[in-house]
């Protein structure tokens, strides 16, 4: 099943960083970013890959980011590797899941916004009837639609889990006016994503962008709007008051919620499967999100 897949690189090019599923490498003033098929669940990295799956995720961000530069500029050049100066093999290891894009300044916040009531922002609402800061009306219910989309920053983990914080504690990081500027850019960045998707049969019900500030400002880096940076609903399934099927890597999840496993390394294998229904939910999810079928490259 893993036949094709790519599970890690090493091109005759500076690393940059390696994370937890993509590699990047410096090219200066320019990032390459390339999206493996490896996939991490409960913070752990599985032995297995998904084939195809970084391809995927980079056909799915490069249509966002197309049509979201008018809202907020991204840190995207093109996809083309062929100028790089590498072999032929690597070109075409990397096609369709690479981007070149400019080099910017990080900044130290992840930007997420939520639409509806679901995963750590219920939990914290059932305890507390507040999510990070935000008093919210009494009696709502699990994945139900909040009455306006709400801004609910983090602070980034090199490993484990982001740590939610309030946006109060987000401007003083950042400074109260860079904090509104990317406040005001994830709220209509989402509200656009949350449109487009409906329209599609599809609910955003959350999402993370990240932010980095570049000689031209500010700017969209990393991913935007994918199934592994944002919760997608179908919307003929939605149903207030419970968890909802999403276009994500719930069979993975559940194959290992279902296992006597601690959650820690070293992963359970999986079953073929497992991967393969992970791997058609990314399929579906880029057929849904796009209006095109996924082909394969490689």
């Amino acid at each position: 099943m893993a036949k094709g897949a790519v599970i890690s690189t090493d091109l005759p090019l500076p690393v940059f960083r390696r994370g937890k599923v993509r590699d990047v490498y410096d090219l200066g003033d320019r990032l390459l970013m390339v999206a493996s098929d490896r996939i991490s669940a409960f913070d752990v990295v599985m032995s297995q890959p998904i084939p195809g799956k970084g391809s995927i995720l980079t056909s799915i961000s490069a249509f966002w980011f197309d049509r979201t530069e008018a809202i907020c500029p991204n840190h995207v050049i093109g996809g083309d590797v062929s100028g790089l100066g590498l072999s032929a093999a690597d070109v075409a290891l990397l096609s369709g899941r690479s981007m070149v894009v400019r080099k910017a300044r990080a900044l130290p916040v992840e930007c997420v916004v939520r639409g509806y009531l679901a995963g750590s922002a219920w939990r914290e609402y059932d305890r507390t009837g507040a999510v990070t800061g935000y008093e919210l009306p009494v009696g709502l219910r699990w994945c139900e639609r909040l009455p306006e989309p709400i801004f609910t920053p983090a602070t980034k983990a090199e490993e484990g889990h982001d740590e939610n914080i309030t946006p109060q504690r987000a401007a003083e990081v950042l400074g109260g006016d860079l904090f509104e500027r990317i406040r005001s850019a994830s709220l209509d960045l989402y509200r656009f994503g949350h449109d487009y998707a409906a329209a599609r049969g599809l609910i955003l019900a959350d999402t993370k962008f990240e932010f980095g500030i570049t000689e031209d400002g500010l700017t969209v880096i990393d991913e935007m709007l994918t199934p592994d940076s944002s919760r997608y609903w179908p919307t003929q399934e939605y149903e207030v008051g419970r968890d909802q099927p999403s276009f994500d890597k719930e069979p993975l999840r559940q194959y290992l919620a279902g296992l006597d496993w601690d959650k820690s390394p070293p992963p359970p294998e999986l079953p073929d499967s497992v991967v393969a229904d992970t791997r058609a939910r990314y399929e579906e999810a880029h057929r849904r999100i796009t209006g095109r079928d996924f082909r394969d490259s490689g």
